[in-house]
């Protein structure tokens, strides 16, 4: 009878919690973000919708925290010259006078398998850092893999790696390891072919591509991309059998999935506008929790320098002086997100007050302009001696609300001082890849997701400009060369002091302020509209998002 009595209980308490609102009857997670990947492949390209899927199915081998403390992720041991798993030491004589000096930086990979049950080893490492090096591969940024000179494997999850310079980053080894047993075939038989063969691309759902909590078993180009649990992840156990990201490139028609909830979660780091989120949250708050996490993320404009008309940097800072970026910020985002003075967030340690500030200064803007040879105004519009029309084209990603009415704002703002601005709005993975082979025409409005006291190398030193020559590798899209900029960015790193160092990221940030290769706007704050039943999802306002701690997430009623 008491047995019955029970088991009546127990049914009565099922009918009465419907089977979505029960933690253990929540099998499947659905997300959605509004860009959608140009490439698979995690070397090739950056694209934060890219990372926010890669981080779900690998890890790198170390990352900042939500604490913005770098942790090892796919390594046993964070490596340091404390514990002796770093060093200082000297290189051998390079025949041009010796003396240099480099480090030593031992590291043991995790017990970790890829889908397929293959180890991940020190082969993958080996692998990953002959293509990050080859000339023709690809990659989006090749320094860091060049500055290894040597990889000493001591077995297959053990190896020490000879760096070319002592640096204060050593042990931020933030690359993401490529499959050797599957990937190396295809890069041998054409290095230059292989950003187009990769199989991250040609065979996506290949179980062995992946050794994190979840791998990928179903891509629809511009749809959506299903993830389930991988069995060989050795870490924690994730707690939903499955992922379903949904792209939804329309940031209006993100908000109607997710209140219709057709969508559980939308990602903070590529989701809703912060305007979006602000209205959101008075309307549905009591349902979730909205967290505005202050991030690393600097909202700019790149002007591409091979373009005659923003050759002068008179230029660029008279459309600087022309945008009121206080006003944008107050009216489009509730005075939340700070207006960026360069690329070094003022919450980050390197920051520099000292760097030039550039206020709403219309007068100022027109005075520069006239002195650049822009003095003379027909139709409205400011041309040159030469007859050439002040007419720019600034392109950036379509589908985000916020931003294309930023960009119109900043069009009826340039037209007040004689600037034509057209703007050019355009599918992600187009606008992104112009970028990157440096055919957008003027200007290119978009963010860049930065770490806790990074050196902007891949942005600001001229031998990171994308060409033919280096295979488009590099993230300087501008085109900026400046022998002090350079200078300044090889000794910051080189600089283990952090006083020296910082006055060496308070040059870099002067330079960059006078010189204005990219126009700074904000410094973005992410929106994380969080459901109250979804626990676990940890902003970082870095570029190790949120998604690489996945297997915490749970949901519970």
């Amino acid at each position: 009878m008491i047995r019955r009595i029970f088991s009546a209980l127990l049914t009565i308490c099922a009918l009465a919690s419907p089977a979505g609102n029960r933690a253990w009857a929540k099998d499947e997670l659905v997300l959605a973000m509004t860009q959608t990947p140009g490439t698979w492949n995690p070397l090739i390209s950056s694209m934060l919708a890219k990372s926010l899927i890669a981080n779900m199915t690998a890890r790198p081998l170390t990352a900042y925290d939500a604490d913005w403390k770098l942790v090892c992720l796919a390594c046993t041991e964070l490596p340091t010259l404390q514990n002796g798993k770093a060093r200082v030491i000297d290189l051998p004589d390079d025949g041009k006078g010796g003396g240099k000096k480099g480090m030593e930086v031992d590291v043991e990979l995790r017990d970790l398998r890829w889908g397929d049950g293959t180890p991940v080893s020190s082969k993958d490492v080996a692998f990953t850092l002959e293509v990050g090096k080859h000339p023709l591969s690809g990659v989006a940024s090749s320094e860091g893999y060049k500055r290894v000179l040597k990889l000493d494997v001591k077995d297959d999850r053990r190896f020490t790696m000879t760096i070319d310079r002592v640096t204060f980053d050593y042990n931020s080894i933030g690359f993401l390891l490529l499959p050797a047993h599957i990937e190396k075939p295809i890069f041998d038989a054409n290095p230059a072919e292989y950003r187009n063969k990769t199989a991250y691309d040609t065979n996506s759902t290949n179980p062995g591509l992946a050794f994190g909590p979840y791998r990928i078993v179903e891509i629809v180009p511009g749809s959506r991309i299903a993830l389930e649990q991988n069995p060989t992840w050795t870490g924690q156990k994730p707690h939903f059998k499955r992922i379903v990201v949904k792209i939804i490139e329309n940031t209006a028609a993100l908000e109607a999935n997710l209140l219709s909830g057709s969508v559980d979660y939308v990602l903070g780091e590529l989701g809703l506008s912060l305007d979006q989120a602000i209205a959101f949250e008075k309307r549905h708050g009591a349902k979730y929790n909205v967290v505005y996490k202050p991030a690393l993320i600097w909202e700019h404009i790149d002007a591409n320098l091979d373009n005659k008309l923003l050759a002068d940097r008179r230029v660029r800072q008279a459309l600087l002086l022309a945008i009121d970026r206080k006003a944008i910020s107050e009216k489009l985002f509730d005075g939340k997100q700070p207006i960026a003075h360069g690329g070094i967030s003022e919450l980050d340690p390197m920051f520099s007050p000292a760097a030039r500030q550039y206020g709403y200064d219309p007068t100022a803007a027109k005075k520069l302009l006239d002195e650049a040879g822009f003095a003379t105004l027909r139709n409205n519009v400011r041309q040159n001696a030469a007859g050439d029309r002040l007419s720019i084209e600034l392109g950036t990603t379509a589908g985000n609300r916020v931003r294309e009415l930023v960009a119109q704002v900043i069009q009826s703002q340039l037209r007040q001082v004689g600037v034509e601005v057209r703007i050019k709005a355009e599918p992600p993975r187009i606008f992104f890849e112009a970028m990157g082979r440096r055919t957008y025409s003027g200007l290119g409005m978009y963010a860049w997701v930065q770490r806790p006291e990074g050196v902007p190398r891949s942005s600001l030193h001229s031998k990171e400009i994308p060409s033919a020559e280096n295979a488009w590798s590099g993230q300087n899209y501008p085109g900026y060369a400046n022998p002090e900029m350079d200078k300044a960015l090889d000794a910051a790193e080189r600089e283990l002091d952090i006083d020296k160092r910082r006055a060496l990221f308070a040059e870099i940030q002067r330079l960059a302020a006078d010189d204005l290769p990219s126009l700074p706007l904000f410094f973005r704050v992410d929106p994380f509209v969080i459901p109250k039943a979804l626990k676990g999802v940890t902003p970082t306002g870095t570029l190790n998002s949120s998604t690489l701690w996945v297997e915490q997430w749970r949901w519970e009623n």
